[in-house]
C-alpha cells in the first residue's frame, strides 16, 4: 500500500512559483515586437493570475515584480546602448513599481476584477515617471497585430492592454473552472470589442497626397561621435534622386541635418540651400529633421517645413526628450559610470502645439521617441492634424528591438486616431500605416529607399481623441474598488 501524498516541501514550491513567474514574463515579452507572438500575451496573462491566487501580499509583490523582471530584462536591453547602469536601473526600478502595484491585487474572489486593472495602473505609472515616464514595452504594441486592435480608439494603449489582460484572466477562470468569473471577464471583452466596432471615426477630405519616405541608409548601430553628419545628409540628398515625381510631400528622418552653426533658415548653410533646392526641384513641400546647436551644452531637436519654393515656412521642436539619449538626468552620478554614449549636451525642450501647417495641410508631428506617448498624438490631432508623421533616428542602437517597436508604436498612433502615420528613419524602419494600423510599406534595416504611395487627409476625432486616458484610468479605479469589495464581501 501506498502512503498518503505528502505535500510538496517549501523549498520545490518556492521554486516553481519562480518557473512559472519567470514563464509568464517571458511569454509576455514574446508577445511584443520584434517577436510579436500576440497570442501569447494572453497566456501570459493567464499564468500571472494563476500564480497570485490564494496568494499573501508579499507573495503578491514577489511574484509580480520576478514576472516584470522577466518581462523588461529582454524587451528594454536597448538602453544598454546609451548606458549599461540606466539599463540595470531601469530594469529594476520597473520590476518593483510593477511588484508593489501587484500588492493591490485582493486574494481570492475578486481577484479577475483586478489583475488587468492593476497592470494598466503598472503601466500609467511607467509611462509617466521618473524622467517624463518610459512608454516602451507596453503591451498594447504587441496587440495592434490582433484582434482586439480596435479598441484603441475608444481608450487607447491603456484600454486595448486591459482587454488583453482581461482574456487571459478569463482563460485562468476557465483552468479553474470560476464560471462567473469567466463569464464576467468574457463579457467585459465582447461589450470593449463592440463598442470600438460602432464608435466614431476619421472620415477623408481633400484629395489624394502624394508622399514620398526618405531612408538615406547607413550601417545600424552607429554613434552620432563616430559618424559624419555632413555624409549622413548627403546619403539623404542622394536617397531623394530616387524620388518619382509628381509628389506633394516629402518627409526625411529626425536630425539627419546637423547644424554647428547658422540656422537652417537664414540661407547660410550649404544644408539649408540645398534643401531649399530639392524643394524646388521636386515643387512639393518638404518637411526634414535639424539638429542645431544652441551653446556649448545645449541643442535643438526640431522638424522644418520648406514649400515648394524653397522657402522655410514651420518649424516644430521635440518636446519629450529620451532620458539619457537627448539628456542626462543625474548627469554627475552616471556620467563616470556611463561610458562614450552617453550625450555631451542636453536637448532644450520645446513647447507649443505639434503640429506643421503648410501648403498641402497640417500634419501632426511626433518626434522619434514621442511616438511612444500616445498623449502626442492625441494632441496633434486635437490641434488639427489630418496626418501623423513620426520622423526618427534609432540608428545608435543595434539590433531591430527599438525599430520594431516603434513601427508598433506607430501602428497604435494610426489606431487611436484613425489617421494615416508616415514614419521616417535614415537605417529603418520607415514605414507608411494606415489609419486602421496596417503597415502599406516598410524599409530593411540599413538600405537606401524611398516608399512612395497615395494617402488621404483625414479630419474628425475619436473617442479617444476626445476623452484620452482618463476613462482608463476611471474604469481602473473602479474595477480595483470592486474587486476589493468583493473579496471582502466573500470572506464575511
Amino acid at each position: 500500500m501506498s502512503g498518503p501524498v505528502q505535500p510538496p516541501s517549501p523549498t520545490r514550491a518556492r521554486t516553481v512559483a519562480l518557473a512559472w513567474s519567470i514563464g509568464a514574463g517571458l511569454l509576455l515579452a514574446a508577445s511584443l515586437p520584434p517577436w510579436g507572438f500576440w497570442p501569447l500575451a494572453f497566456l501570459g496573462f493567464a499564468a500571472f493570475d494563476l500564480l497570485l491566487a490564494d496568494r499573501p501580499r508579499w507573495s503578491r509583490f514577489r511574484r509580480t515584480t520576478v514576472v516584470a523582471l522577466s518581462l523588461f530584462v529582454p524587451t528594454l536591453w536597448w538602453i544598454h546602448d546609451l548606458t549599461l547602469p540606466g539599463y540595470v536601473i531601469a530594469v529594476l526600478a520597473f520590476a518593483l513599481m510593477f511588484g508593489l502595484c501587484g500588492m493591490l491585487i485582493p486574494p481570492g474572489r475578486g481577484r479577475h476584477l483586478a489583475v488587468p486593472a492593476v497592470w494598466v495602473l503598472a503601466e500609467v505609472w511607467k509611462g509617466h515617471f521618473p524622467f517624463g515616464g518610459v512608454p516602451i514595452s507596453d503591451l498594447a504594441i504587441g496587440q495592434v497585430a490582433g484582434p482586439l486592435a480596435g479598441t484603441a480608439r475608444v481608450g487607447g494603449g491603456l484600454l486595448l492592454t486591459g482587454v488583453a489582460a482581461t482574456v487571459g484572466v478569463c482563460l485562468a477562470a476557465l483552468v479553474r473552472r470560476q464560471w462567473w468569473a469567466a463569464g464576467c471577464s468574457a463579457a467585459v471583452v465582447a461589450l470593449a470589442v463592440l463598442v470600438a466596432a460602432v464608435a466614431p471615426r476619421g472620415h477623408d477630405i481633400g484629395r489624394p497626397l502624394r508622399v514620398a519616405v526618405v531612408q538615406g541608409g547607413g550601417k545600424q548601430g552607429t554613434l552620432a561621435i563616430n559618424s559624419d553628419p555632413y555624409k549622413v545628409f548627403q546619403r539623404h540628398m542622394a536617397a531623394s534622386k530616387l524620388i518619382k515625381g509628381p509628389v506633394d510631400l516629402v518627409l526625411w528622418p529626425e536630425d539627419v541635418v546637423d547644424l554647428d552653426r547658422g540656422d537652417i533658415a537664414d540661407g547660410t548653410t550649404t544644408q539649408g540651400r540645398q534643401l531649399s533646392a530639392l524643394a524646388k526641384r521636386l515643387d512639393a513641400t518638404v518637411i526634414a529633421g535639424i539638429v542645431q546647436d544652441s551653446g556649448a551644452t545645449h541643442f535643438l531637436n526640431y522638424s522644418v517645413v520648406i514649400d515648394p519654393d524653397g522657402t522655410y515656412h514651420d518649424r516644430y521642436e521635440k518636446v519629450h526628450r529620451v532620458p539619457f539619449g537627448e539628456y542626462v538626468p543625474l548627469r554627475s552620478i552616471v556620467a563616470p559610470f556611463a561610458g562614450p554614449a552617453l550625450t555631451q549636451r542636453d536637448a532644450v525642450p520645446g513647447h507649443g502645439p505639434s503640429v506643421l501647417r503648410t501648403r498641402v495641410g497640417t500634419f501632426g508631428v511626433s518626434i522619434s521617441w514621442e511616438i511612444f506617448f500616445g498623449e502626442r498624438g492625441r494632441s496633434a490631432v486635437r490641434d488639427g492634424g489630418q496626418v501623423l508623421l513620426n520622423p526618427t533616428n534609432g540608428s545608435t542602437y543595434t539590433g531591430t528591438l527599438v525599430q520594431t517597436q516603434q513601427v508598433a508604436s506607430s501602428r497604435l498612433r494610426a489606431l487611436e486616431s484613425d489617421r494615416w502615420v508616415l514614419q521616417a528613419a535614415p537605417t529603418g524602419f520607415s514605414a507608411i500605416i494606415r489609419p486602421d494600423g496596417h503597415v502599406v510599406a516598410r524599409t530593411s534595416v540599413s538600405e537606401r529607399r524611398v516608399l512612395q504611395d497615395q494617402i488621404r487627409r483625414r479630419s474628425g476625432l475619436t473617442l479617444y481623441d476626445q476623452w484620452g486616458d482618463w476613462p482608463a484610468a476611471a474604469l481602473v479605479l473602479g474595477l480595483l474598488a470592486a474587486a476589493w469589495l468583493r473579496a471582502r464581501t466573500t470572506r464575511t
